[in-house]
Formats: structure tokens, sequence, C-alpha cells
């Protein structure tokens, strides 16, 4: 689907800063639709035409457009009022059949860089009343101020909360002084939930406002420049029972506020599930530290057990219980440092090597090297992969490699399909690699040798009903051992 960064890329002649101005024209002219009643499309330089680069339809009244025009050539009969726009710089109005077109020019940098379209029905569907005199007079000014380059209003937020108001959540009119010309239903009901029963219409908000500021409450300090109409800001406006936004849009000609919009929304049940939704994660966060916690204290438990064990075998079996355990520890962390049940498992590996480094018993030097990337990988299966990997890699530097050598590990992903090969140029198998569908093998000597039954049913379990594979054991060339496996992992 065509969007307005996609074709505003055949006009190489456009600088940064008007590809920037027209995004912020974009994001924030919903306004202009709302209160002109109108749809507004956008049309930017293609080559040698005219394309409708954006486009938006009013909240406020029904749309004339069934479908969206973006990425179609201007029709031959607007090219003309086009033309005529880019070239006086000024508003110009035309009316066809069942519409009425003003045409605005978007000025950036002493050139105008593309022309507003605002097209409304010649016959209205809204019921003509005295009030909409003044959406007709702010949307007069609001096109005047992007004919001017004062549209979108520099130092205003451009990136807002959830809850942001919009015109048909409660829009009032205000003059220079502050003081309310026109209130819309839904703004009058806002505000009386706050508990203002006065009449807004005649009267100047702020002091409304701060007559019934909740003392248990501290106010914005940027709240009465917000509430007289002076700077486009965003804020919010609190008391026990309900939470409003407010957006204050200054109205200028030639650099003169002649008026001002202010937004409001009651956004008391956003907040409140905002809320919500931080308390649980903050509880979701104190959880996952006692848990990493915990099992770094069953770690150190086991690995204190094992200092104290008198029997060899003993001593091994709990030492190889305390990395296993630890490997769990690495994923949970790096799990619940993000919201997503997936791991970067390249960062986990790398933990698990530092890990495995520092637990070896054996004080010769090994190498170990990485070719290839894991990817993203699903929690359980991430937790099923780190052990599987630290039994094969802790074996090979236990039982294989006594006066040092070098692990390489080369990975391949494919999809959802994980390809690691794990070789050591260390003693080898000797002829005693495990055999397939037997869950154990017998003592020996060498990478694959004693001390590996238990081992190898852990891992010939967790790669079979965790990651759905198979692995097997070989001699390397010209001596050492290889293991390879095939298994399936997902990234979401």
């Amino acid at each position: 689907m065509a969007t307005l960064a996609k074709i505003l890329e055949a006009d190489t002649q456009l600088s940064a800063h008007a590809r920037e101005w027209l995004g912020q024209l974009v994001g924030d002219w919903q306004i202009v639709a709302d209160i002109a009643f109108a749809d507004v499309l956008l049309y930017v330089r293609s080559e040698d035409s005219y394309v409708v680069g954006a486009q938006t339809r009013p909240a406020t009244a029904a749309t004339l457009f069934d479908v969206d025009l973006i990425g179609e050539k201007v029709e031959h009969d607007f090219e003309e009022s086009i033309q005529a726009v880019v070239l006086t710089g000024e508003q110009l109005a035309t009316q066809s059949d069942d519409s009425i077109d003003t045409w605005v020019p978007v000025p950036c940098e002493g050139a105008v860089i593309a022309v507003m379209r605002v097209v409304r029905a010649l016959v209205p569907d809204r019921v003509p009343l005295a009030s909409h005199e003044y959406y007709a007079q702010a949307a007069a000014l609001l096109l005047d101020m992007v004919e001017h380059g004062d549209f979108p209003i520099d130092g205003a937020p451009s990136n807002y909360r959830p809850g942001t108001p919009r015109v048909i959540d409660g829009v009032l009119f205000m003059n220079a002084d502050g003081v309310v010309q026109y209130a819309s239903p839904n703004a009058v009901s806002i505000f009386r939930k706050y508990g203002i029963d006065e009449p807004l219409a005649g009267n100047v908000l702020g002091e409304l406002v701060a007559n019934h500021i909740d003392p248990a409450m501290v106010p914005d300090e940027t709240l009465p420049v917000v509430l007289l109409g002076k700077a486009a800001w965003l804020v919010e406006l609190e008391s026990r029972d309900i939470v409003i936004t407010l957006r204050a849009i200054p109205l200028v000609r030639e650099g003169v506020r002649m008026a001002s919009m202010l937004l409001c929304r009651d956004v008391t049940r956003v907040r409140l599930s905002e809320r919500e939704i931080m308390s649980k994660d903050a509880t979701i966060k104190e959880i996952n530290h006692r848990v990493k916690n915990n099992l770094q204290t069953v770690s150190a438990l086991l690995r204190m057990q094992a200092r104290r064990a008198s029997d060899e075998q003993t001593r091994s079996a709990l030492a190889a219980a305390q990395r296993r355990v630890e490997m769990i520890a690495i994923v949970h962390e790096q799990l619940s440092q993000t919201i997503d049940e997936v791991a970067p498992f390249d960062q986990v590996f790398g933990s698990l090597l530092r890990t495995v480094r520092d637990v070896a018993v054996t004080d010769a030097p090994v190498d170990i090297s990485v070719e290839g990337s894991f990817g993203l990988v699903r929690a359980a299966e991430a937790t099923a992969l780190a052990v599987v990997l630290n039994e094969i890699i802790s074996n090979a530097i236990e039982h294989g490699l006594h006066a040092g050598g070098k692990i390489q590990v080369r990975v391949d992903r494919r999809g959802s399909k994980l390809l690691v090969d794990v070789e050591d140029n260390g003693e080898g198998m000797h002829g005693k690699a495990p055999t397939p569908g037997i869950s154990s093998f017998g003592s020996g000597s060498g990478s694959g040798g004693a001390s590996l039954g238990l081992g190898t049913k852990i891992v010939r379990m967790l790669v079979a009903s965790d990651l759905h594979g198979k692995i097997s054991w070989g001699d390397a060339q010209p001596h050492g051992t290889i293991v390879h496996i095939e298994a399936y992992v997902h990234d979401s």
C-alpha cells in the first residue's frame, strides 16, 4: 500500500526538512477535518504530475469518499486549481455538483511543497445551528495558518499519550482573553463531572477551573496557559473522581492570537487501566526478581554441597546439577528483561560460555569460537537449548580437553529449523558414541566418555521433547568429537 513516505521518495528535490514538515502536518490534520466537517487530501509532486499523498476523513460528518485515493494521480479537472495555488501561494475555492473545495498551499522554506484540498459537502449532513459559526471561524483560521506555515504548530508535543483529546470528545472555542464563546455538549458534560456547574459560555475557563481545583491534587504548571489558550500544549486536569486531558490550539493570524480551541476528553478509565497495568508489571518484575534470586540460591547451595562432598562421584553430580540450575537462571533473567516471550539467544549463549569457563574443572586454556547466529528463541525452547549446550560444552571441556584445546560452535538458522555443530579437537569418542535409541552409555575416557549417563539422558530428552529434533555424536577429523543437533525453535 502506498504511503506518504514512499510517495515522497519520488521527489528527489524535496529537502529532509520539507518531508518532515509534511509528516507533521499529516500527523495533526485530523483537527482540520473535524473542525471543517470535511474530507482532507494532500497532493504532492510525483515526477511530472501530482498524486494524493495522504487522506483523512472527518469524525464529525459523513465522508464524501468511499475509497482511499492515496497514490492516485490528480484528476485532469483539478490540475489547473493545483497549479494556480502553487503559482500564487494563496487559497483557492472551487465548486462541483456535490462539494465545495478549498485548495490550500502548504509552504516550507519559501516554496509551496504541496497542496491541501479541503472537501465539504455542498449540502451539509448536519442541522445548521448558530454554534456552527464558531466551527467555521476556527476552520478558516486553521486553513490560514496552514497557508502561512503556522500549522502544524512549532513546539507542540509530537508524541501524544493514549487518550489525547479529539474534536468529537469535546471542544471549546475561546476568544483571545480566554473567555469561552462556545462549548460542545460533550465538553459541558466533562467539566460538570469535574464539578463546574456554572455555564462555561461567557466565563473565563481558567477562573472557573481555578475555583474548583482539588486541593489534594497538584496541578501541572502549564495548566494556566493551556486553559487560556495561550500555548499549544497538552496537560491533564485531575481530581479524586475524574482525569481530563486538555489540549490547547492557539488560532493565529499574522502572528497575532485571534482565538483558541481547547479539546478535552475524560480519560479516567484509561488512566485507571494504565495504573493497573503498571501495578501488575511491577508485581511481575518483583516475582521475576525473586525467582532469579531463588535459582541463584539453589545454585549456591549445590556448589557448597559439592565442595563438602567427600565422594568424587557425588561431587561431580552436584557440580553438574549446579551448572544446570545456573543455565536456567541465565535464561530466566534474559526473558524477564523483555515483555516478549522470546529471547535473543546469542546473548544467552554468551552468558552460558562465560559460566562454563568459570566452573570448568580444568585449568588448561580452552578457546571457544562461534559462527552464525541463533536469532530469537521462544522461552521454553531457549531454556532447553541452553541446558543442552551447557551439557555438551561442559562435557567436552571436562572429558576431552584435559590439556586444553579448541571448541568450535557452528550455528545455521533456517526459519524455525536450527542446526548446531559443536566440535572439539580433544581425545575423541574412541568408538563409544551413544547409540541412537539408547539413553546412556558406559564409562570411558574422551569427550563422550565417563560420567555422561545422566547428562546424555537429559540432553536426548530435551532435544526430542522440547526442541522436537534429534542429536548425534561422532568423531571429528583428525581427532576430537563433533556433536550435531537438529532442532526446531520459534521466534514468536
